[in-house]
């Protein structure tokens, strides 16, 4: 199968971050620019790449719902705890 060339383009991720008494606040997170002669399988592996590496989309994620201070802090402490057993069980690990 031959893969079509295309002419210089594009591929920007926006995120819609809030509204305000402004307008909608967007922001462009990740941004590739095709090489002279990439194909588009080539142009969007690149820019799956870079999302991934950049976190956006747990960002997105993050930020797509309001947590109270107290439940945040709940959160990091059930994080921290999870982190603090995986840690204790491959230290563990290690002696045998």
């Amino acid at each position: 199968m031959e893969s079509k060339r295309v002419t210089p383009t594009l591929i920007t991720y926006r995120v819609h971050l809030e509204q305000s008494s402004y307008g909608i606040v967007e922001a462009d997170l990740a941004e590739v620019r095709s090489q002279e002669g990439e194909s588009i399988e080539n142009l969007l592996r690149r820019f799956k790449r870079k999302v991934q590496t950049e976190d956006i989309i747990k960002e997105v994620k993050r930020h797509s719902y309001y947590l109270k201070p107290g439940e945040k802090k709940r959160v990091k402490q059930a994080l921290a705890q999870k982190r603090a057993r995986k840690k204790f069980r491959t230290s563990t690990d290690d002696r045998r």
